[in-house]
């Protein structure tokens, strides 16, 4: 009788041959496919020889490899190509089945692909994979969510080959229904972005206003990593700023100041209006890698604009310290927009999500592991409903010791010209969230006037929208209730 395998995986590109060596490592027996025999070839030859990794010729001679109930995990180009193999499985499966989707899929897709796997009498999960190369070889981050009868039968192999965190605790837990999995990694996508555009904007102050060499600014970023800040982005950016080519000279210096992206940050943003909820931080972040990509209108405009010189005046440690305040409260921003937004999410899509387990499946294997993670969990814990992390204790008490820094910081950027947009959004976030009298009533009041969109009175009733004749002889008028 021919030998049945645990688990198949259907892409062969870099994630999905780490994640089946990962599974073979793990005591799994692996079935493989790519649509290119080319690239199965290439990986049975060489990485997998020795491994209890079968290949599959088509997806149909996958399905009669695989133990019943079998588990598929997807890790193809998000898209239509997810579609395309979603098409050719459904007929090969049988109720019970399960088909996992690891790749970057948009959450919204995978709503619509787990109502329509589930319709079929068979089981979907959209799980969020976070960590990279080495992440998927060695153990990520996971994030499943989708049909909860599959977690059972998936549970043994992900938490078995995910990340563990310092206490053992695996970095893989159910999340919730259909798009949720997925949703949450797009989350951490948008916290990456905002923690690596403030990690940039950290380091051009250091560069350009304070005028330290990419070694100093490695030293700088090296002491950071053992206090607050610690966290892989900031240990590999000491690592990186060190790093000397054959030549001699610092590789990063030598970079095309040009950021490239694969879209999840925009659609944090997109999905940040669309629940109306403030995520400033990271919107910032997308929009400062857009600015980056027009570097010849840059390169014309830098000639034809003036402004200060970029060099920042005082006593540099201090500055370094002020800065490092900074980058630290403005991390915690960064976070509570992302888990705000989770928390608006979780309400729109009766998702139920446990925003304090989220945190604790980031505490290893992925990128934005970092050391307060843990506070955040604690956070959640001690107040289910909190509303933002910047109210917490230890946050506030956090962002309250930085406070002073942080404007200095920001106030010596804008006398030098340094531009600072996360670092700012996140201040201006700060400053707004705590204000209790925003100069909306203004533009309210403006609305009204131009298009009777109606306001509300501090001494009326929430709800009760009324409209005032600014031009004529005067008088209100009661608009009742409504979504003005």
């Amino acid at each position: 009788m021919e030998k049945k395998c645990d688990i198949g995986v259907v892409g062969l590109a870099v994630m999905g041959a780490n994640l089946a060596l990962n599974m073979a490592d793990c005591g799994f027996s692996v079935a493989v496919y790519n649509r290119t025999p080319e690239k199965t070839r290439e990986f049975l030859l060489g990485s997998a020889p020795g491994k209890d990794i079968v290949a599959a010729g088509s997806l149909a001679e996958m399905a009669k490899l695989l133990v019943r109930p079998r588990k598929i995990l997807l890790m193809v180009k998000a898209g239509k190509p997810v579609d395309d193999v979603i098409d050719t499985l459904l007929p090969l499966l049988l109720p019970g089945d399960c088909i996992i989707d690891g790749g970057n899929s948009h959450f919204a897709d995978t709503q619509r692909r787990a109502a329509r796997v589930e319709s079929a009498g068979m089981l979907y999960v959209g799980c969020g994979v976070s960590g990279g190369e080495a992440g998927a070889r060695n153990g990520p981050s996971l994030m499943p969510g989708g049909t909860a009868a599959a977690w059972p039968m998936v549970r043994p192999v992900l938490q078995k080959i995910c990340a563990k965190a310092p206490d053992g605790t695996p970095c893989c837990d159910w999340v919730g229904p259909d798009g949720s999995g997925h949703f949450v990694k797009m989350v951490h996508n948008g916290i990456e972005y905002g923690d690596l555009q403030l990690i940039g904007e950290s380091y051009q102050f250091l560069r350009d206003g304070l005028g330290f060499g990419a070694a100093e600014c490695s030293e700088i970023f090296a002491r950071w990593n053992k206090g607050e800040l610690e966290s892989y982005l900031i240990k590999i950016t000491g690592d990186i700023l060190e790093f000397q080519g054959d030549d001699g000279a610092y590789l990063v210096d030598r970079i095309l100041d040009v950021a490239a992206q694969k879209g999840t940050g925009a659609w944090v943003a997109a999905s940040s209006l669309d629940l109306g909820v403030p995520v400033t931080l990271i919107a910032e972040a997308v929009f400062a890698r857009f600015l980056s990509s027009a570097r010849d209108e840059r390169t014309a405009a830098a000639a034809a604009l003036k402004g200060p010189d970029r060099k920042v005046a005082g006593d540099r440690n201090l500055c370094i310290a002020d800065l490092e305040g900074a980058l630290f409260a403005s991390k915690i921003v960064s976070y509570a927009q992302g888990f705000m937004l989770l928390r608006a999410a979780s309400a729109a899509f009766s998702w139920n999500l446990d925003l304090g387990k989220i945190a604790l499946l980031w505490r290893a294997g992925c990128i934005i592991r970092s050391g307060f993670l843990d506070r955040i969990h604690r956070a959640f814990a001690h107040d289910k409903n909190l509303s933002s992390l910047v109210i917490d204790g230890y946050f506030r008490n956090a962002l309250a010791q930085s406070q002073d820094g942080w404007r200095k910081t920001m106030s010596a950027a804008a006398f030098a010209g340094i531009p600072m947009p996360a670092l700012s959004a996140a201040l201006s976030f700060y400053d707004g969230y705590r204000c209790d009298r925003l100069p909306a009533n203004l533009l309210q009041a403006q609305r009204d006037y131009f298009g009777a969109h109606g306001y509300e009175r501090v001494d009326g009733s929430r709800g009760k929208f009324i409209h005032t004749d600014w031009i004529g002889g005067g008088g209100t008028f009661a608009l009742g209730s409504r979504n003005a």
